[in-house]
C-alpha cells in the first residue's frame, strides 16, 4: 500500500526495514543514537536496535569509515550517516584508496557494501562548509555506485538497494528535500541504480534535473508550459551508473538539452552529460546545450548572497526560453 511520507521519514523506514530484513545492518554515525536523530531519519532506531547495531561516532570522519570498512568484510553491511558531506572528505583515503578499489584489487573475491549517507545542506547560514555538493567527485571514482535521490519513494528504495548491493554506495541526499512528500510503499523494495525517469513528459526540450533540482526544473517546466514550451523532464536518479540510454532517448525526441546540477559548473556531472549526447548527436542538436549550475565560487554566508547564488526555476525557465 501507498501513503504519502516525506523524505526524511523514507529514509528511516528504508533504514529500520532494512534492520528488521536482516542483523548484519548496523548505522554508524555521530549522533545517530539520539531521540531527535539525525533530521529525524535515525529517529527510533537506537530504541529498536539498541547501541549493539545503532553506533554514536566521535567528531573522527575518517575512523568512522576505517570502522564501516572493517566490519564489512566481516559480513556486515554497515551504513555511515554524514549530517554534512563537507567533513566527508576527511575519510576521502579510505574512500578513495581502499573502498572504491577493494572489489578490483581482491580479483573478484571480496566485497565491500558500504553505504554513505552524505547530506548536502542549503539555506541561509549554511556557508561554504556546511553545503558543498560533490556527487560528481565520487561518480569520477570506478568501484563506487552514486545515487542523487530526488523523491521520498525513490530515497527508500535506492537507500535499501545500496544497502544489500554488494558494491560500495554514496548516497547523496539534499537537505532541502527532507520535508518534501511523496507516495511511498510501506513494505520494502530496491530501486534499481542506473535506470533513471522521465517526471514529465514532453517534446520541445530535454531537461535533465539531478537531485535537488528536480523540483526546481518542474517549477520551470510548468511555466514554460503556459507558454507554449513542451518541456521534458528526465530524473537520472543515480550518476554511478548513469542511464545515459534514456537521456539518449530523450534527447533524440526534442533534439534539445538543459541539464540542471546542483554542483559547480566546470568539470561536473553537467559538462559530462552534455559531452556523452554530443558524442550521440553531434550536429544534430537545433540549440546548443546548456549547463544550469552553481557559480565557481564557494557558497556566500549572507541570505542576500546566497539568494544570488542559489539560481532558481524563474532562471532555469529563462535558459531554456533563450534556446527555442
Amino acid at each position: 500500500m501507498n501513503r504519502p511520507l516525506s523524505y526524511a521519514k523514507a529514509i528511516n523506514e528504508a533504514l529500520r526495514q532494512s534492520m528488521e530484513l536482516s542483523e548484519s545492518v548496523v548505522v554508524l554515525g555521530q549522533l545517530v543514537d539520539y531521540k531527535s536523530g539525525i533530521f529525524g531519519t535515525t529517529s527510533g532506531l537506537f530504541d529498536q536496535f539498541g547501541p549493539r547495531r545503532v553506533l554514536d561516532f566521535p567528531v573522527a570522519e575518517n575512523l568512522m569509515t576505517a570502522t564501516a570498512m572493517g566490519s564489512a568484510l566481516t559480513g556486515l553491511r554497515p551504513v555511515i550517516v554524514h549530517q554534512r558531506l563537507d567533513f566527508m572528505i576527511y575519510s576521502l583515503d579510505a574512500i578513495t584508496n581502499w573502498m572504491s578499489l577493494w572489489h578490483f584489487k581482491s580479483a573478484g573475491k571480496s566485497n565491500m557494501p558500504v553505504t554513505i549517507r552524505a547530506i548536502v545542506g542549503k539555506g541561509w547560514g549554511q556557508g561554504p562548509q556546511h553545503s558543498k555538493s560533490l556527487h560528481a567527485w565520487f561518480a569520477h571514482l570506478p568501484g563506487l555506485r552514486v545515487a542523487v535521490p530526488a523523491t521520498a519513494d525513490d530515497a527508500k528504495g535506492l537507500l535499501m538497494e545500496s544497502i544489500f548491493s554488494e558494491t560500495p554506495a554514496i548516497f547523496i541526499e539534499g537537505r532541502g528535500l527532507f520535508s518534501m512528500t511523496a507516495n511511498v510503499p510501506d513494505k520494502p523494495y530496491r530501486v534499481r541504480f542506473g535506470k533513471g525517469v522521465v517526471r514529465r513528459a514532453g517534446s520541445d526540450v530535454t531537461l535533465v534535473a539531478i537531485g535537488t533540482m528536480v523540483p526546481v526544473a518542474l517549477r520551470a517546466a510548468a511555466t514554460l508550459e503556459a507558454e507554449g514550451i513542451d518541456v521534458e523532464v528526465f530524473d537520472p536518479r543515480t550518476l554511478a551508473p548513469l542511464d545515459r540510454e534514456g537521456i539518449f532517448t530523450s534527447v533524440e525526441k526534442t533534439r534539445r538539452l538543459v541539464v540542471a546540477d546542483p554542483a559547480w559548473q566546470s568539470f561536473g556531472a553537467a559538462a559530462e552529460i552534455i559531452a556523452s549526447a554530443a558524442e550521440r548527436f553531434a550536429g544534430e542538436f537545433r540549440a546548443n546545450p546548456r549547463r544550469f549550475s552553481l557559480p565557481d565560487s564557494h557558497t556566500p554566508m549572507s541570505s542576500a548572497l546566497e539568494k544570488q547564488y542559489y539560481a532558481e526555476d524563474a532562471v532555469l525557465a529563462d535558459t531554456i526560453r533563450k534556446m527555442m
